[in-house]
């Protein structure tokens, strides 16, 4: 996936055990971020900073979406237990995480396992490619979206 590409539209399963589309977020930038599972102490960090900038995301037009290989009703778990107040999707076959690229050979406590490499897209209002932050941190990582989010926005009124 290069940037200033279209990106493919795709529709998975939302915590609510709905089904959304990316283009149903069509003029809106959309923040997409991977990450590997729910309810785990790195994702925790990230999803919860995400919550915490939500209403700054938000109010820069932004919408945020997390998505993981877990089902829906563990995202709907996961979401309750921290009160995460944006959706989070569920690609339990991958097919997403590999459109995207994100699906990687980790080493896991000495052991190679295969899974989601935290990543977050930008994607702008016309599904176009504007920004990917690879091998996220999750520590501060949603106040660095927000501060490219909000320059893409000044530049873009």
């Amino acid at each position: 996936m290069e940037l200033n590409q279209k990106v493919d539209d795709f529709s998975l399963k939302t915590d609510e055990d709905k089904t959304v589309s990316l283009s149903d977020y069509a003029g809106k930038p959309v923040v997409l971020f991977f990450y590997p599972r729910a309810d785990t102490p790195g994702c925790t960090i990230e999803a919860c900073g995400f919550r915490d900038q939500f209403k700054k995301l938000q109010a820069a037009g932004a919408v945020v979406l997390g998505i993981s290989r877990d089902t829906p009703k563990d995202q709907a778990k996961f979401k309750a237990k921290y009160d995460l107040p944006y959706t989070l999707l569920a690609d339990v076959d991958e097919k997403v995480s590999n459109q995207f690229g994100v699906m990687k050979e980790k080493n896991m406590y000495g052991k190679k396992v295969w899974g989601i490499e935290r990543t977050t897209f930008l994607i702008g209002p016309d599904r176009t490619l504007l920004h990917v932050f690879p091998k996220v941190t999750p520590e501060g990582h949603a106040e660095e979206v927000l501060a490219l989010v909000k320059e893409w926005k000044k530049s873009h009124k």
